[in-house]
């Protein structure tokens, strides 16, 4: 295994990525809670279609999983946890850029989810996107910067297995 080249660079980046996405989660967090978590719970309206709005997720996607007692919320960091290590396997051997970047944005996510869960004992979930149409889940949906990045992450990774050029036989 060398340590010059463009492989190291590119572990480099994907972590780096990883960093960014969990301090700008983070970031927007505090800031969020700051603004909207008091006891009138504001909602402020960006766009027709976004708001921002306080919500305490405490199970994941959707709800799924809720759990209000302490085993639930370590458990859930804990499997957070465990994906970080084997996604950061999986950037360690990616080959490709946006491979790279979509480990990265899926491990940045999953550690801001956990920092939540540990410090709060649920994930602060505060852009309300909504509509007037019936488009199933999708119709209210609450998330944050974590969120949006283990979207684009997995995104990313979709498109690396679509145009990826490594021989598959």
């Amino acid at each position: 295994m060398s340590f010059s080249g463009p492989e190291p660079r590119r572990r480099l980046i994907g972590f780096a990525v990883a960093a960014a996405v969990l301090v700008a989660d983070q970031v927007s967090k505090s800031w969020a809670i700051g603004l909207l978590d008091g006891p009138d719970r504001p909602t402020i309206a960006l766009t027709p279609f976004l708001a921002l709005v306080m919500s305490w997720n405490r199970g994941i996607a959707y709800t799924l999983l809720r759990s209000d007692g302490n085993f639930g919320r370590f458990a859930l960091a804990g499997l957070a946890l465990a994906a970080v290590g084997l996604l950061s396997y999986w950037l360690w051997r990616a080959r490709g850029l946006a491979a790279t970047l979509g480990f990265g944005c899926l491990i940045g996510g999953a550690l801001g989810n956990a920092s939540d869960r540990l410090a709060h004992g649920a994930v602060a979930d505060f852009l309300y996107f909504h509509t007037p149409f019936s488009l199933g889940p999708l119709s209210n949906y609450v998330f944050n910067l974590a969120d949006a990045a283990i979207f684009v992450g997995v995104v990313l990774l979709v498109y690396d297995a679509f145009t990826s050029r490594e021989d598959k036989a």
